[in-house]
């Protein structure tokens, strides 16, 4: 969640990180890796340009470590992951990139955590948006404010702001993206259809959410319209989702503060408990984690649930879905989506070259239209999905060009994405402290999935001072 966990595929943190890291393709790219600059004699033999600014000089010869590097299981990743190293020392023949690469993902917290206070990162590490206050307490990166410009990254420019500021701290930028998610609302086109439904005009606000969801719930054979997680921290990050679409808040400027005890958090709520109780359009089992709604959706048991694109990959990867069965509009209400991602940091004590190295290999793989893994005619050679809308953090000229080749090159049906990718909605960071909120949060929306009778009122003040506990902390 990809912050609230995983997707933090993703999304993660997307709900529980541990959840997330079982299959989205952005957790698939998570870092584990555990070289140090020093165990790879990453020392720089000569010297480029001082000036900071000034893009890698070709001559310099320098090694940086670096993770993410896909493992040996996926073939097609590697091979191209492999490729992109060979067309980048074309440019910079001196560099060498030594690739780590760990079984299962990389970015597992408690490894991760142990990784930072060992000081045992790669000189260029992978980490969710969520996890730089972490590696900051920790002096882990480097400030790289001054290697970055429109020289280093012709791209910066295109690239949506908030995207950047993620890795951006009292003014220093210590990381770049590699990708973004933002939640919508996912919709199985199939069982729209059975209802009568226009599966290219996905709900737009939770009333019109209700009724299709009672309309696919009447379809019958144990089908539920809507679903919602209530357990894993995955209740209290799709909490934070609705209450963004809704224009609330989680916390309050400060940061110090819970922001969600007011009539916003109790629509959340109180919709949740009448899609459940009166409605009947929710299923009779609930306190459901990530994991759980992929596989209803992809069997057809499930109309709706709020979701990022790369789900979709997964459900049809790993759950043997098809691409034709899925639609993605904007997340409900569209006054705001949580959004996350992951990005990748140098390590504190790289050298000057060493991170210019570093900046050079991230603006080829992960930053350049048509370069690296925005090589969508390549990605489709090599049999990947093609066509999600994730990453999507470009603007202007380099959002047209990278979205004409994505069409192109589509191995699924990208109309089908359509009212999602012509509506954006701003994107909302996650909060503080967002693993210990979300699973406050988790008993809030279990309450009103477990309880008929719950107290509304008294689970978001419960939920209110729990939180406000766990901010004081901080």
């Amino acid at each position: 969640m990809r912050s609230a966990g995983l997707r933090r595929t993703r999304r993660i943190s997307r709900a529980s990180a541990a959840a997330l890291v079982t299959a989205l393709a952005l957790t698939s790219l998570a870092s584990c890796g555990t070289s140090s600059s020093k165990d790879d004699d990453s020392s720089s033999s000569s010297k480029g340009s001082s000036d900071p600014s000034a893009p890698l000089d070709p001559k310099t010869k320098v090694t940086i470590s670096i993770d993410c590097m896909p493992p040996a299981a996926k073939a097609a990743e590697l091979r191209e992951w492999k490729e992109d190293i060979k067309t980048f020392n074309e440019k910079y023949p001196n560099v060498t990139i030594n690739g780590k690469s760990t079984p299962g993902q990389c970015n597992e917290p408690p490894r991760f955590t142990a990784m930072l206070k060992g000081k045992s990162q790669p000189d260029v590490f992978y980490a969710y948006f969520s996890d730089l206050q972490q590696v900051l307490d920790n002096d882990g990166a480097e400030d790289i404010s001054a290697y970055v410009n429109d020289k280093t990254v012709p791209a910066l420019k295109d690239i949506q702001p908030q995207v950047v500021d993620v890795a951006r701290k009292d003014g220093k930028l210590y990381g770049l993206p590699t990708s973004n998610y933002t939640m919508g609302l996912m919709i199985n086109r199939k069982l729209f259809k059975q209802a009568g439904l226009d599966p290219n005009t996905p709900p737009a606000t939770w009333d019109e959410v209700r009724a299709a969801a009672k309309k696919i719930a009447g379809l019958g054979k144990g089908i539920s319209g809507y679903g919602e997680y209530s357990a894993g921290n995955n209740g209290g990050w799709h909490f934070a989702a609705t209450q963004f679409g809704l224009g609330g808040e989680i916390v309050d400027a400060s940061g110090k503060k819970a922001a969600f005890n007011n009539e916003t958090g109790k629509q959340v709520l109180q919709q949740l408990h009448d899609m459940r109780w009166e409605d009947d359009s929710m299923g009779k089992t609930q306190l459901l984690k990530w994991g759980d709604l992929q596989k209803q959706i992809a069997s057809d048991k499930l109309g709706m649930f709020l979701a990022a694109p790369d789900d979709i990959a997964y459900m049809v990867q790993q759950l043997g879905a098809s691409y034709e069965t899925f639609g993605l509009g904007p997340i409900p209400g569209a006054k705001g989506t949580l959004f996350g991602g992951n990005n990748y940091l140098i390590k504190k004590g790289s050298s000057p070259d060493q991170i210019k190295a570093a900046i050079a290999w991230l603006n080829f793989k992960n930053l350049t239209p048509g370069k690296g893994q925005f090589d969508w005619a390549r990605t489709k050679a090599d049999k990947l999905p093609v066509g999600l809308p994730q990453p999507n953090f470009f603007l202007g000229e380099s959002k047209t060009k990278d979205d004409a080749a994505r069409a192109q090159n589509a191995t699924m049906p990208v109309e089908n994405f359509k009212a999602f990718m012509d509506n954006p909605v701003p994107g909302k960071a996650e909060p503080p402290k967002a693993q210990e909120i979300y699973k406050i949060l988790d008993n809030a929306m279990s309450g009103v999935l477990t309880n008929k009778n719950a107290d509304i009122d008294k689970l978001l003040s419960t939920a209110e001072q729990q939180v406000n506990q766990v901010l004081a902390n901080q």
